[in-house]
């Protein structure tokens, strides 16, 4: 029986990508040979980068302006490459979770910044609000969900400041205008695939514009020209990508499956609110759809009851983060609603025993 897991990344894909991936594996188009072993010049798989760019530019309901690329080093160089390319003078963060705070530190490296809000101090418990946004900063960079915490933006601040998001652990999990990026990134280990390849959407009309003479693979100007292919991409990683967007887009899009996702929150959250030998971490009003974050409250005598029975339920990854303890479940898209229905279950069992 195929375990329900949580992890929080890599995390679980639908049934049906990972069989037409391992199929691919094993012979790609009856064609005799691995999807792995062709050439990411042949025909088939620029074809596959295409309708993978094409694709998410679909879903994402980009405009002109924004190009789809597929690159790697996950969303860590990101942190690197966005300020390489954008930060002239300033550049404006907010400070709401781990790896917010690891994007200031590496644009600390390069230029000057100014944490404009941050909820360190309470431990993550909530996204920072009510901040002013200065008019002189390059571009503003903000977290769109954290998933250690597991605390979600559920309104993007309007500006006239270009806006740079973190999307690795929500992006599209729901509707949003991705247009009002000019820069958009996530790791798709969490949401949208495997590991080893990183989307990033980008606004060209930003690029170009630092006066930096940049190393080449750090250049999105580089990329976009060649197409996400300025080096040999992670063949197996975009293909993956791109039947994970098919099988979104049978969903409904981002807008069929924000439904699924918040009834999905809903169940768990409504659990963990109504039971009393749990607790949530965050703020109500900022809890994540898509990282649900919990503590026992008296973990001394329940905890390990309570791990062997989510064990035999054929469940995992609910560990929480390792600086932070407790529990995470993450109910990305791909989760099905029964997975949670079966982790809800068994805090209602643990309930009756206790």
């Amino acid at each position: 029986m195929k375990k329900y897991n949580f992890s929080a990344g890599p995390s679980t894909l639908p049934e049906e990508v990972i069989q037409q991936a391992a199929q691919a594996v094993l012979d790609f188009n009856n064609n005799g040979t691995s999807l792995i072993e062709i050439s990411h010049r042949s025909k088939d798989f620029i074809a596959i980068m295409d309708e993978a760019r094409s694709l998410a530019k679909k879903l994402m309901k980009l405009d002109d302006h924004h190009e789809v690329l597929y690159l790697q080093g996950g969303a860590s160089l990101q942190f690197t490459m966005i300020p390489y390319n954008l930060l002239k003078s300033k550049a404006a963060y907010i400070d709401s979770g781990n790896f917010a705070s690891v994007a200031i530190k590496e644009a600390e490296k390069i230029g000057k910044i100014e944490v404009l809000a941050s909820s360190k101090q309470d431990k993550y418990t909530y996204i920072p609000k009510g901040y002013t946004i200065p008019s002189d900063v390059d571009y503003l960079h903000i977290t769109s969900n954290n998933t250690v915490y597991g605390t979600e933006i559920k309104t993007f601040p309007e500006t006239d400041v270009p806006i740079v998001c973190d999307m690795s652990s929500d992006i599209l999990s729901r509707s949003i205008d991705y247009n009002k990026f000019a820069i958009s990134y996530a790791g798709a280990q969490k949401n949208l695939g495997p590991a080893g390849v990183t989307m990033v959407v980008v606004d060209k009309r930003y690029l170009g514009i630092t006066g930096r003479n940049l190393p080449s693979y750090l250049d999105y100007e580089v990329h976009i020209a060649k197409e996400s292919m300025a080096n040999t991409p992670p063949v197996f990683a975009v293909y993956t990508t791109l039947l994970n967007l098919r099988w979104l887009e049978k969903q409904g899009g981002t807008e069929g499956i924000e439904k699924k996702n918040k009834v999905k929150a809903e169940l768990l959250y409504n659990e963990i609110d109504r039971n009393p030998l749990f607790r949530g971490v965050c703020e109500k009003e900022d809890r994540s759809l898509m990282n649900v974050c919990f503590f026992l409250n008296d973990e001394e005598k329940y905890k390990a009851k309570f791990d062997q029975m989510w064990k035999d339920a054929n469940i995992v990854g609910v560990g929480g983060y390792r600086t932070v303890g407790g529990y995470r479940a993450s109910i990305y898209n791909a989760m099905p609603l029964e997975g949670v229905q079966a982790l809800v279950n068994v805090m209602k069992e643990l309930e009756k025993t206790a």
